[in-house]
């Protein structure tokens, strides 16, 4: 059985993509072909065969960006790119940062000044721009999509109030690249920060893509490998994989069709959308049961065969209420929500038995109230 069918099993179906999307089979020919190759910073054929592999693949990411090749620095994963750029672009400079920003952007920069946000999850322009009056050449960290509820923040208005206070804007695309892309270097974006395994890669390889005129300044020092820029020998298998990846299609519409179907039923048994209506990417799904712990949810859906999550998989065995509902004013139901994001490769055969399986646990749960009641 291949990989990719493997967490979206006849036992097991995968509802968290999220946190990783199941491999695309171009991205495994990509990665076990690569597997086969030498260290590409040998000068011998071998070495110059693995190096041939790994500019192809730095051609097709820089490409994909309408970047140049020299601008794509290859990393371990999204948190070294998001530390990455922190570390070279905000160097003296003030640092702003969204207050529903991955934890690897609110760790590489925990003394910055929280940007606010809405309650439907969408940045709030107007503290941005009196943020970026009071620190002018600020570096502002702003995601391109929210992992957690799969909101969209206007990178076009953004990078517009950077360009006019001289800040530079650095994006974390993770969750948004293949599947909501905009031109965010076009728009004004510094530097933009990808996973592989976030688009249907490998896990273990991640870029940092910069708009041309950016020194990057290494965070790991090593051999000088990526022209100085990161050191040590590149994770070719996973790095092929990656840019393999991002040429594949993503079928936006009928994804975000399933999606709709299945919040269209939860809500109508007593669920609330988080962040339902913004503009969101098109496979995520935040879902509030109000009453209901996320771990229990998470439990009586995995024991039904459906995995989902609560919130950030990185932080999923946490206590604590979401940051990211949080900042959106959701209240209690920030420690009652989970969230759905399906795969590129999801069945509609599912969605009847998962909107079962979410009904039971909604009843279930309502009945144990009026019990206690």
């Amino acid at each position: 059985m291949q990989a990719s069918r493997r967490i979206m099993s006849s036992e097991l179906i995968y509802m968290d993509a999220n946190a990783t999307e199941p491999l695309r089979p171009a991205a495994r020919g990509a990665a076990l072909e690569a597997m086969a190759l030498a260290n590409p910073s040998s000068i011998h054929q071998a070495g110059r065969m693995a190096r041939a592999c790994l500019e192809d693949s730095r051609e097709a990411v820089a490409r994909y960006f309408a970047a140049d090749p020299a601008d794509v620095v290859f990393t371990s994963g999204a948190t070294e790119a998001n530390a990455l750029a922190i570390t070279a672009l905000g160097a003296g400079r003030a640092l702003l940062v969204g207050a529903t920003e991955h934890d690897a952007i609110r760790a590489a920069a925990p003394k910055a000044e929280v940007i606010p946000v809405l309650g439907s999850g969408v940045v709030d322009l107007s503290a941005l721009e009196a943020l970026l009056a009071r620190n002018p050449g600020a570096l502002v960290c702003l995601m391109a999509a929210n992992n957690e509820t799969g909101v969209l923040h206007p990178i076009g208005e953004v990078g517009a109030l950077c360009a006019a206070h001289g800040a530079a804007l650095h994006v974390d695309a993770v969750q948004a690249a293949t599947r909501a892309l905009e031109d965010w270097l076009g728009l004004g974006a510094a530097s933009i920060a990808i996973s592989g395994h976030k688009i249907g890669g490998p896990m273990g390889a991640g870029a940092l893509i910069t708009a041309p005129g950016h020194v990057i300044t290494p965070v790991l020092r090593g051999g000088g490998q990526e022209r100085g820029r990161r050191g040590g020998t590149p994770a070719l298998p996973a790095i092929a994989g990656m840019a393999a990846a991002l040429a594949e299609p993503y079928d936006d519409g009928r994804i975000g069709s399933y999606r709709d179907e299945i919040e269209a039923f939860c809500v109508g048994v007593g669920a609330v959308s988080l962040g339902g209506g913004a503009p969101r990417l098109a496979n995520t799904l935040c879902l509030a049961l109000p009453g209901v712990k996320a771990e229990t949810q998470l439990i009586a859906l995995d024991l039904a065969g459906y995995a989902v999550s609560a919130g950030a998989a990185c932080s999923s065995g946490k206590a604590a209420a979401s940051h990211v509902l949080t900042a959106m004013g959701a209240g209690p139901l920030a420690g009652h929500s989970i969230r759905v994001s399906l795969p590129w490769n999801f069945d509609a055969a599912a969605i009847a038995g998962f909107c079962r399986a979410y009904q039971a646990m909604a009843q279930r749960a309502l009945h144990g109230q009026r019990h206690c009641a």
